[in-house]
């Protein structure tokens, strides 16, 4: 498995974890994989079912869903606004909002990039100016608030902040890319004290993840200068790697994916791709290059040895293909794809194209099958959906929908 449930979901509440939500930025495991089989493999006549839609702000930030709620984390005016929902009919539950003077200087959206993260019985969220919040998942009442950017003096980047918090039983950690040694900073999570900071890594737009590396749980974070290895009690640093592309205009967006003692990173900006193996202590080089699979801002799902994803930058229109994990090897490729993201639900993938397209796929290393495809959405869709309870919640720019994807 990509990553397994460890102690970090063991201690998010004392229930545990229904399979049917989907709390966290590519779902429970942070691994883009939804843990259930009762999807369907096609769509009738005009596409899957819309149990409803609603007119929200703006956005890059993906809904997430948990115990019948979903949160949307948007901007409308000059506020970023935390809000939920009701999953099964969009009715809203509360609302919590906060000023933001977040201007992007390239003429992109606006509003906050990172996923709203639920954890035992609080939301975090992690705006596009730096703020860093807390609220209580049942009323949305504020709990703590830093404002990152600001007290750690991080510079603005290209595109503000967009990595999304990674939260457990005790702490939250997020690479700030603060001076000082505050490249990565662990929060308290009920508190929002500051417990350690550690590194001078610039802040990339990558989401740390939790991994079994060396038999041991481990924090793996992609920053701007490539892989960290950390200890999550104290921030040491266990192993590092130094992997970025050589221009400066660029960024690393896409997640580390963990394989047993596999890591995979990818990036756009001439950088490609590279796997390393975790041996007697250290990294060993499997393979690297830019022919492979070079993503610009999403992940790469993983089943049995081959990673599906997408390969290029999303300006040129990229492909989407099948690569050997352990050999960089192309086992296929669809050109002309076009940019998008990709889930993995069972044996097929459920792949969201920028365009509003919405496609059904079969997640087999022999070549590309399409077994549904259908337009959701009309506005720019970069935003991950989210898949639970056997329903897709997925938004663009303005609209934010719920399809049925259930087995009848």
């Amino acid at each position: 498995m990509q990553t397994r449930r460890s102690w970090f979901l063991t201690l998010l509440s004392a229930a545990p974890l229904a399979a049917a939500d989907w709390p966290d930025f590519r779902g429970p495991n942070r691994n883009g994989v939804y843990p259930d089989s009762d999807i369907v493999s096609t769509f009738p006549a005009g596409g899957p079912p819309l149990l409803w839609e609603k007119q929200i702000g703006a956005g890059f930030a993906n809904p997430v869903v948990s115990k019948g709620r979903l949160i949307l984390f948007h901007r409308r005016g000059n506020n970023e606004i935390v809000e939920a929902l009701d999953a099964e009919s969009g009715a809203p539950k509360w609302h919590f909002d906060y000023p933001t003077r977040y201007h992007d200087d390239f003429g992109f959206d606006e509003g906050p990039r990172a996923s709203p993260v639920v954890v035992a019985g609080q939301v975090y969220t992690f705006g596009a100016e730096g703020t860093l919040t807390c609220v209580s998942f049942a009323t949305g009442a504020k709990i703590w608030q830093r404002k990152v950017n600001e007290e750690f003096s991080v510079d603005k980047g290209f595109f503000g902040a967009a990595s999304t918090p990674l939260v457990d039983g005790r702490r939250v950690y997020l690479n700030v890319g603060g001076s000082d040694s505050a490249g990565i900073v662990a929060f308290d999570k009920d508190t929002g004290r500051t417990l350690w900071q550690t590194g001078d890594d610039e802040a990339s737009y990558s989401s740390p993840i939790e991994a079994s590396i060396d038999g041991k749980e481990r924090l793996v974070f992609f920053t701007r200068e490539g892989l960290v290895i950390m200890e999550p009690a104290d921030g040491a640093v266990v192993d590092r790697h130094r992997w970025r592309s050589r221009s400066r205009a660029s960024v690393n967006a896409a997640m580390p994916v963990v394989v047993d003692d596999i890591v995979f990173l990818t990036a756009s900006y001439g950088t490609g791709a590279i796997c390393l193996e975790r041996v007697d202590g250290s990294f060993k080089e499997l393979w690297s290059g830019e022919e492979s699979i070079a993503a610009h801002y999403a992940t790469p799902v993983h089943k049995d040895g081959v990673l599906y994803g997408f390969h290029g930058r999303q300006e040129f229109g990229q492909e989407f293909r099948a690569v050997e994990l352990r050999t960089g090897k192309v086992l296929w490729t669809q050109p002309g794809f076009g940019a998008g993201t990709a889930l993995l639900a069972d044996s097929q993938l459920v792949i969201l194209r920028e365009n509003g397209e919405l496609i059904l796929a079969e997640a087999s290393p022999r070549t590309y099958r399409e077994t549904a495809r259908a337009q959701v959405l009309s506005g720019q869709t970069r935003p991950y959906a989210a898949l639970a309870d056997g329903r897709l919640y997925a938004r663009d720019i303005s609209r934010l929908v719920c399809l049925d994807l259930r087995k009848i």
